[in-house]
């Protein structure tokens, strides 16, 4: 019997090949379709919201997008292509091509994933593929305390992570929960507290 293999997608034949309608993401070598609840979208947007609003009192030159896709690849160099909820990045790269989809192969400047039912891709595979890729900023939203315990604790509370690159390319992180004011060296003047957040 002979087994035929499906060829797994480059990252240009997955921009060439993703649905016009929907959101997409490259996993494996496969097209997959990200959906999300509307509680789901209602925390995301409150983020972007909230950017928003820093980058226009401060005149700051970056855009938030939920619509970006970037290249990115693990550690066996497959390349996938991510679309993180809240997209944070910088005007001019953006900007360089206005004609070109909203596909990028440059690091952004903020990464924000909020969780669902497959946390294990935000809580490992994105994790490395973003610290891999050098975006120097990267937030988990577990509004759902979805996440293993052992990043959660006991008992599992919603949760903000907040991961910054350090010196030698790795990630640190920091949580943030209930009234906790997010640290944000982005927007240092940032008064969001975890909670309104998580609850949005």
């Amino acid at each position: 019997m002979t087994t035929f293999t499906k060829p797994k997608l480059t990252f240009e034949q997955f921009l060439d090949q993703s649905p016009e309608e929907g959101f997409y993401e490259l996993v494996n070598g496969e097209i997959v379709e990200v959906r999300s609840t509307r509680n789901h979208d209602d925390v995301a947007d409150f983020t972007a919201d909230s950017f928003k609003e820093e980058i226009k009192r401060l005149n700051l030159n970056y855009v938030v997008k939920n619509t970006a896709v970037f290249r990115t690849v693990t550690a066996n160099g497959i390349e996938q292509g991510r679309k993180p909820d809240v997209s944070f990045i910088d005007r001019d790269l953006w900007r360089a091509d206005r004609s070109a989809y909203a596909a990028l192969s440059q690091p952004i400047q903020l990464a924000v994933e909020v969780t669902s039912t497959n946390w294990e891709d935000d809580y490992i595979d994105k994790l490395d593929e973003y610290q891999r890729l050098g975006i120097p900023k990267y937030w988990i939203v577990d509004y759902l305390a979805i996440g293993d315990r052992k990043y959660l604790g006991q008992p599992k509370e919603p949760t903000v992570f907040v991961f910054l690159l350090n010196a030698d390319g790795e990630y640190e992180r920091t949580s943030f929960k209930g009234a906790d004011l997010i640290v944000s060296r982005t927007f240092p003047e940032l008064q969001l507290t975890a909670s309104q957040i998580l609850t949005a």
